[in-house]
C-alpha cells in the first residue's frame, strides 16, 4: 500500500466537513422533488452521502475511484438503514457517462478540485435536469493578501485555488444561477485534521527509518500547522447554484 493510501484510508473524512455543514448547504437548495435523484461525485467514505440520504429520502449514485472508500460507504449506509437508497460506482469523475439531464442534484464535498472548479462545473452541468441544483465545496482564498507562506504552500499543492469573487464569476460563466455560499467553520477542519494527525503519528513509528516516507509525513504536518497559523486566510467554501429551467 502506498503511503498516501495509508495516510487516508480508514479515516472518517477525506476533507473538512460535518453533518451540520452538509445540511446547511442542503438548506440552500429549494424545490427538490419528494425523492430526488442525486449524484455524489468523489464521495470518499460517504459521510455526506448518508446525511443526504436521510435528509432527502432520495436515491443517490455515489462515485469514487477508490473501492475501499465505496466499501466503507456501503457499510455506513447499511448501518444507517439507507442502503436501498445508495448505489456506488467505481469510476473517475472524468469518465462519468450518465445520461444528460438525469439528476435533480449534484453534490461534491472536497473533490471538485481534482477536475478544477471551472472544469468540473462545466462538465457536470449536462447531467443536471433543467432547474436542477449543484452544491460543491472548494478550497478558497478568503483574504485579499494572504501570507506568503500560505501562498507558497498552496501554489504547490493547489495552484488553481481562487478567491470567492473569482469563483462566483466562474459560477456565472458556467451558466448557473448563484443561490448562495458560506465558509466552513474551523471545527470542520478539526474533524478532518484531528484523525489525520493521529494517523501521521502512527505512521512515524511504523516508518521511523524510512526517510522518504518521513518526508511525506513532514509535509502533512506542515499542512496542519499552516492552517492553525493562517486559517483566516483560506478555507473551504460551499457554493450552491442552480441550472436555469427550460
Amino acid at each position: 500500500m502506498s503511503i498516501f493510501r495509508e495516510l487516508t484510508e480508514g479515516l472518517p473524512r477525506q476533507a473538512p466537513g460535518s453533518p451540520e455543514t452538509t445540511l446547511r448547504a442542503l438548506g440552500l437548495v429549494r424545490g427538490l422533488p419528494a425523492r430526488p435523484r442525486i449524484l455524489d461525485v468523489g464521495c470518499g467514505p460517504g459521510a455526506q452521502t448518508i446525511e443526504l440520504a436521510r435528509a432527502t429520502g432520495g436515491r443517490i449514485v455515489a462515485v469514487d475511484v477508490r473501492q475501499r472508500f465505496l466499501d466503507e460507504l456501503t457499510e455506513r449506509a447499511r448501518a444507517a438503514g439507507v442502503i436501498p437508497q445508495v448505489t456506488t460506482i467505481n469510476t473517475s469523475m472524468f469518465d462519468m457517462d450518465f445520461a444528460d439531464a438525469s439528476f435533480d442534484l449534484i453534490w461534491s464535498e472536497g473533490a471538485i478540485y481534482i477536475a478544477g472548479f471551472a472544469a468540473g462545473l462545466g462538465a457536470w452541468r449536462r447531467f443536471l435536469k433543467p432547474g436542477g441544483w449543484i452544491a460543491v465545496s472548494e478550497l478558497t482564498w478568503l483574504a485579499p493578501d494572504p501570507p506568503a507562506e500560505a501562498v507558497a504552500f498552496w501554489a504547490r499543492s493547489y495552484p488553481g485555488m481562487g478567491s470567492i469573487e473569482r469563483n462566483c464569476q466562474i459560477v456565472a460563466e458556467a451558466g448557473y444561477v448563484d443561490a448562495g455560499r458560506f465558509v466552513f467553520p474551523v471545527q470542520d477542519w478539526h474533524n478532518y485534521y484531528g484523525p489525520g494527525e493521529m494517523r501521521v503519528a502512527e505512521l512515524r513509528k511504523k516508518y521511523a527509518g524510512d526517510r522518504e516516507v518521513l518526508a511525506t509525513l513532514d509535509e502533512a504536518d506542515r499542512e496542519y500547522d499552516l492552517f492553525r497559523a493562517y486559517h483566516g486566510a483560506y478555507g473551504y467554501v460551499f457554493y450552491v447554484m442552480r441550472k436555469p429551467g427550460a
